[in-house]
């Protein structure tokens, strides 16, 4: 067994926001585990972590399979008494595509992917936080929450917003074990989700244009670095938010209030 220290838990910890997250936590003195499907981009974050002095393991967990969700957290239940952060972070824009043209198998793929993945990692880290109590967080967004103007992203937006109706209530329901859960709202953020993104073209024949002042970003006129969520991931992870539950924290240059 490790060394009893603070545990933090990320999903899609390869890159990206979660990427910087691990870094960061890793940074403050966290035992970070890394879940990432690409294994290697995983391993390549975990040597950053060590070389800088921190401590990480990496888990390769598809967040939509129940059955490997479960055997990750044995594994780190073998090593460490309790977790103290879980970020949910992995997630996909999937597919863009009118109503009409999208199929229920594409549908599923991104709820599943992005929500029935929520949902599974609150469910089973419940039993390593109970005890002593921590911080569960969620990567929502502002698509879903107050933008609903990306024509085509029905099934993400509704994943998005099914996100936080479910932090809100697990907030709650959690709360007797001092299990705070809040979720992060980013706008748009300097990552790789775009990989992940696949658009049909009969999106051309509903997209609804939208026209913007200029810089559509207005605080900083430009998108977001996954360093500056970071720093929110970890505040919401410390003891500096020891009061705050329940809430969604929109981190995006004022964007969506335009």
């Amino acid at each position: 067994m490790y060394k009893d220290s603070e545990v933090a838990v990320i999903t899609g910890g390869g890159s990206g926001i979660g990427k910087a997250a691990a870094l960061k936590l890793a940074k403050e003195g966290y035992f970070v585990y890394i879940i990432d499907l690409k294994e290697e981009r995983g391993k390549t974050v975990k040597n950053q972590i060590i070389d800088n002095g921190g401590s990480s393991e990496v888990l390769d967990i598809d967040v939509k399979d129940e059955a490997r969700i479960i055997e990750g957290f044995q594994q780190i239940k073998d090593n460490h008494t309790s977790v103290q952060t879980i970020f949910i972070n992995a997630g996909i824009n999937g597919i863009l595509s009118p109503i009409e043209a999208m199929s229920i198998t594409e549908w599923e793929n991104t709820l599943e992917t992005n929500l029935r993945s929520t949902f599974l990692f609150v469910k089973h880290s419940i039993p390593l936080m109970k005890q002593e109590g921590g911080s569960i967080i969620i990567t929502s967004s502002i698509n879903g929450n107050r933008v609903f103007s990306n024509i085509g992203m029905s099934a993400y937006s509704t994943s998005k917003a099914g996100q936080v109706a479910f932090m809100k209530m697990a907030a709650l329901e959690l709360a007797n074990y001092h299990i705070r859960v809040n979720a992060i709202c980013p706008g748009a953020i300097t990552t790789n989700i775009g990989e992940n993104t696949t658009e049909k073209h009969e999106l051309d024949n509903v997209k609804i244009p939208v026209n913007y002042p200029e810089g559509n970003q207005p605080l900083e006129h430009g998108p977001g670095s996954p360093e500056q969520v970071a720093e929110l991931v970890y505040f919401l992870s410390s003891n500096a938010s020891s009061h705050i539950t329940g809430t969604e924290i929109y981190i995006d240059g004022a964007e969506s209030l335009l």
